[in-house]
């Protein structure tokens, strides 16, 4: 197909779709696009609690890939939605969205596939191969993290180092916090509450923090955070403030920790040197940990990327698009 490096495949439909039962009354939406026979490939999205969209797909070469994509719990059009107070949180974990993956693998039929994804999807990838490294085929990742409780704390309260403004308004957004240590978690019980204007004021005061600390990168169209639509952006509140209030239930610093489990797996690492939602040391210390991990440092990129990060995805996929 007739492209330039860094411009991703035509939009494409999906070929297949449907809602998973996967337990404690959750239905995971899923959908599958691209090449019935080709080679298997998952996009896992960011938030958490992002969900799924059509461009996570235009990485891969539709008539090369089978391409899977799935709305984590409670998010995006799995249903209950985070959005709805009534919906149980209790079974929403790391561990449950790992499990969630494994059987919509099995569901599918497919017997190993290639992991995409970014951020907080960087996060469940890495937690989903170390448990299950034969179930992985490659890995590429972009915006790496590991959402260990140090990268937490320098999202939710060093970064307010290089924004105090917008920091003060934040910590004032929820005054009942028991210091700087305790702010995520007095979100997560705001978001929580059975007061919608609680919720909604958490809301708008979570994303406006978020959009500050990426509005030094270069992008275009609606605010990353505050420009999603209102159900959408308290589903990733609440599920972003739960998730990180947990430390996402790993041990601090586990994913690094557990990468020698990832030995015999290709990996291709791309990080924005000026990421400041998630800094460039997490992509560094995972590549010395995971031998077969490649590290690409985009110089004039944040945590959205740009045309080098795009190029350097493409380029990652596209080259294990024929690997067996």
């Amino acid at each position: 197909m007739d492209r330039k490096p860094d411009e991703k495949y035509p939009p494409i439909e999906p070929y297949d779709q449907g809602m998973l039962d996967v337990g404690d009354g959750n239905l995971v939406y899923w959908e599958v696009c691209g090449n019935p026979d080709g080679k298997p490939a998952v996009v896992v999205h960011g938030g958490p609690g992002s969900g799924c969209n059509a461009r996570g797909r235009q990485y891969f070469d539709p008539d090369l890939y089978r391409i899977v994509q799935f709305d984590q719990r409670n998010c995006g059009r799995s249903t209950p939605h985070a959005s709805d107070p009534a919906a149980d949180m209790r079974h929403n974990t790391t561990a449950h969205l790992i499990a969630d993956m494994e059987l919509l693998r099995t569901h599918l039929g497919i017997g190993a596939w290639l992991l995409h994804g970014g951020s907080w999807g960087s996060t469940l990838i890495l937690a989903y191969a170390e448990q299950h490294p034969e179930r992985v085929s490659e890995i590429v990742i972009e915006a790496v993290t590991t959402t260990r409780r140090s990268e937490i704390d320098w999202l939710y309260r060093g970064a307010g180092q290089l924004f105090p403004e917008a920091w003060d308004l934040f910590r004032a957004g929820a005054p009942e916090a028991e210091g700087p240590g305790d702010l995520v978690a007095a979100y997560a019980r705001r978001m929580e509450s059975p007061d919608p204007d609680v919720r909604a004021r958490a809301t708008a005061d979570w994303c406006a923090w978020e959009d500050v600390v990426i509005s030094k990168e270069a992008y275009t169209g609606p605010s990353p955070y505050g420009g999603r639509p209102g159900r959408d952006q308290q589903a990733l509140v609440r599920l972003c403030a739960h998730y990180f209030s947990h430390g996402a239930w790993l041990e601090e610093g586990q994913l690094i920790r557990d990468a020698g489990r990832l030995a015999g797996i290709p990996g291709v690492l791309v990080h924005g040197r000026f990421d400041l939602d998630s800094p460039l040391i997490t992509a560094w210390e995972l590549a010395r940990a995971w031998p077969d991990a490649e590290l690409t440092v985009i110089d004039d990129a944040g945590h959205l990327g740009g045309p080098a990060t795009r190029r350097a995805v493409l380029a990652a996929i596209d080259r294990f698009a024929r690997r067996a």
